[in-house]
């Protein structure tokens, strides 16, 4: 089996300027995305998702989990984070992104969609615990959803479609100047798992 089979003879750079992301296809055939999609979903300690707006807390549908070599903490939305030890699963993900993309992570953060009603608002992801430019890369188990980014000053918008098993790397100061978000849809009734390999630091 080659494994990976479905990446693209050239990979994608999805925006033009401020930052670079980059699109590289199907990093898992269907057969291998089929099992870690089985093999999450089943084995990852997911946990309803909270946010802090205006002093009050709320809880999402959507789930998450925070996984790391170490205990990190990581804080967003005002809520903060322990890092639980990487699962067989994790780490053998974690090693094909890394060969591909020839950067190194020390921790991910998932989420689980149920379905294309749940989805994530614009953001960017420049918390303080988190590399300064540094690479995250995003891995997509099960229904293909769209993922838009907006440029901060001027606005323009640049979508693409994030299929079964697939891999998008953003890094430079993508963060700085653009938004991304994974925008809600009544299209889409199955769901989607998203891995962002990220970089802690000073921790």
């Amino acid at each position: 089996m080659d494994l990976f089979a479905g990446l693209i003879d050239t990979p994608i750079n999805v925006i033009q300027r401020d930052g670079l992301v980059v699109y590289y296809g199907e990093l898992f055939d269907c057969s291998a995305a089929d099992d870690y999609f089985k093999q999450l979903m089943n084995d990852i300690d997911w946990q309803n998702d909270q946010a802090v707006i205006y002093g009050k807390t709320f809880i999402t549908k959507r789930k998450v989990a925070w996984y790391g070599e170490r205990a990190f903490t990581y804080t967003y939305s005002k809520t903060t984070k322990k890092a639980k030890p990487w699962t067989n699963q994790l780490l053998a993900i974690k090693q094909s992104v890394e060969e591909i993309t020839k950067e190194s992570f020390n921790s991910c953060l998932l989420n689980l969609y149920h379905d294309g009603t749940e989805g994530m608002a614009w953001h960017s992801d420049a918390e303080k615990d988190l590399k300064k430019n540094g690479a995250v890369a995003s891995v997509s188990f099960g229904a293909q959803r769209k993922f838009s980014f907006k440029h901060k000053q001027d606005k323009e918008l640049v979508s693409l479609e994030l299929s079964h098993g697939s891999l998008l790397v953003m890094k430079g100061t993508t963060q700085t100047h653009w938004l991304h978000r994974l925008p809600p849809t009544s299209k889409v009734s199955l769901p989607r798992i998203n891995l962002t390999f990220r970089t802690i630091v000073g921790q």
